[in-house]
């Protein structure tokens, strides 16, 4: 059976390198590995995420963190903000650790499936979710998002179109109050559902 980035525990062999990224006008560094996604760097449904995020205040969860790239910009972005960051592959949160070290940016990191290891409420749960797991596990996450979320919060996704924007919006919309686009690029839709609008 072939590996995906979801994989608790990849198999890979090592195959560490540096990216160098600048998002929110910061320069930031990063390393990655074999056996995480988008290792060669930023991928651009990210990129479109970050983007259109609104200005964040509070408690943020970055589900799917990977090596740690929205965390990491968040919290150089915003140092007030109380991040937790969760990811199932345990290679993906030990290098979101690092990397969060070497920008010197504070946030919580938290390794398992979905929302399992995450306590609490937060006012946005920000999320390029992993289409590849399936329709099943990625519903399943909008889903259990709600139970997650304070008064006024909201599940931030950014979807591919192609690879399912349209019916996960319509779903977002049976689920909760206020789901909408937000933003349109480069193929990709990002998603704000909240429940009070």
């Amino acid at each position: 059976m072939t590996e995906h980035y979801y994989t608790s525990n990849p198999t890979a062999s090592h195959d560490e390198r540096r990216v160098d990224v600048e998002i929110f006008g910061r320069k930031l560094v990063f390393t990655t590995d074999a056996g995480v996604f988008s290792r060669d760097g930023l991928d651009r449904g990210t990129e479109v995420l970050l983007k259109a995020l609104p200005p964040l205040s509070g408690r943020v969860l970055d589900l799917g963190c990977g090596w740690g790239a929205v965390g990491v910009a968040l919290g150089a972005k915003y140092p007030e903000l109380e991040i937790v960051m969760t990811d199932v592959n345990r290679r993906a949160t030990e290098l979101a650790r690092r990397n969060l070290k070497a920008n010197g940016v504070r946030a919580e990191v938290l390794e398992g499936d979905g929302f399992d290891p995450v306590e609490g409420r937060f006012d946005a749960i920000i999320t390029n979710p992993p289409i590849r797991a399936g329709k099943a596990v990625i519903y399943g996450l909008f889903e259990r998002a709600r139970d997650h979320l304070n008064p006024g919060g909201a599940l931030y996704a950014v979807i591919r179109k192609q690879q399912g924007a349209p019916s996960a919006l319509k779903f977002l919309k049976e689920k909760y109050a206020d789901a909408r686009i937000i933003d349109r690029s480069s193929g990709f839709h990002m998603i704000r559902a909240g429940m009070d609008g």
